[in-house]
This record gives C-alpha cells, structure tokens and sequence, in this order.
C-alpha cells in the first residue's frame, strides 16, 4: 500500500440516510465500492440536522423514528484515484452532492 504523504484529495459525498442502492444503505455500497477499489479509508459522517436542495428540514426528535439524516461519507486518497472512481459513484447516487478538495496529509500510517 502506497502512503498517502502530502497533497492528496478529499472527496465529501452529502448523502441521506434513507438514501438506497439496490438493497443496501447508499453509504454502505459506497464504503464497500472504495475499500473494494483499495482506498486509504472511508469514514461516514452521521449530521444531527440538515437541508438539501429540496430545502426540506431534517432533524432528529425523541419522537421521530424517520428523520433521514443527513450523512457525509469522506475519502482522502490520490486525484487519480478519486478521478478513476467517479463515474462509479455518479451512478450508484441519485440525488446529493459532492465535493473536492485539496488535503495535505501529514501523517497516514497502517498495521
């Protein structure tokens, strides 16, 4: 495994939690895509309130059992990487966002 030292990318995809591909979480089928495509890492990010472009407010009550809250799923690994996997996740996501930019990586160490 290559260590990711220095300028690399971050990749952020706002998704909700209902948010689906095919039978699994879309956050989970994302997770599974990038440690399958041998990424870095991947972390899932759980907002406790949030609006998309729908503008519809989603927030978690005590007596709300369906909030759909809104989730971040986060990657730093190479552009090229990043760039390769795009088409991917463009087609496994039906609505959301995501984001790119420039990390600098100090530190990146595995077993």
């Amino acid at each position: 495994m290559t260590k990711l030292i220095g300028e690399q990318l971050l990749m952020r995809i706002f998704i909700g939690e209902g948010d689906r591909h095919g039978h699994k979480p879309l956050y989970e089928a994302l997770v599974e895509l990038l440690r399958s495509e041998g990424f870095a890492g991947a972390t899932v990010l759980r907002g406790i309130c949030g609006y998309g472009a729908n503008r519809i407010w989603h927030t978690q009550k005590l007596l709300d059992l369906s909030a759909d809250l809104p989730l971040v799923v986060e990657v730093v690994d190479t552009e090229e990487k990043i760039n390769a996997i795009m088409p991917r996740i463009d087609g496994m996501m039906g609505g959301g966002m995501i984001t790119l930019e420039k990390a600098t990586v100090i530190r990146y160490s595995h077993a």
